[in-house]
């Protein structure tokens, strides 16, 4: 029986470069989400149950959902079973352009991720 333990948010940016991929944005809130968890208790959840599988499930909210690359996305996860679903969501806003760094558009692709980590005990 899977018992959810942790949600939590984050958000990323992708400023620079090709706008019609959100991967690096995804990636981005990924590590901010995660970069905010203490999963301390870890090894007692796990040692009381005598064995369990971590579940790390991301929601992203992303402009182009369909061009996630989920394979790259999932690398940012370090540990547990990963499971990821793309929506629909995010935020595009006006940036600048600036053809020295690659840039095809102004676009300033946003990100939201919400990382839900649960046991499976």
């Amino acid at each position: 029986m899977e018992k959810r333990y942790v949600v939590e948010i984050g958000m990323g940016v992708d400023q620079h470069g090709h706008r019609g991929d959100p991967t690096e944005a995804a990636i981005k809130a990924i590590h901010n989400a995660i970069s905010n968890i203490s999963l301390c208790g870890i090894s007692e959840v796990l040692n009381l149950s005598g064995s369990g599988e971590m579940i790390v499930d991301v929601l992203l909210g992303a402009p182009f959902p369909q061009n996630v690359n989920e394979e790259k996305v999932l690398q940012a996860i370090p540990f547990g079973k990963k499971r990821l679903k793309a929506i629909e969501g995010g935020l595009i806003a006006r940036g600048v352009q600036l053809k020295s760094l690659g840039d095809d558009s102004a676009d300033i692709l946003i990100v939201n991720a919400a990382i839900t980590v649960s046991f499976d005990l």
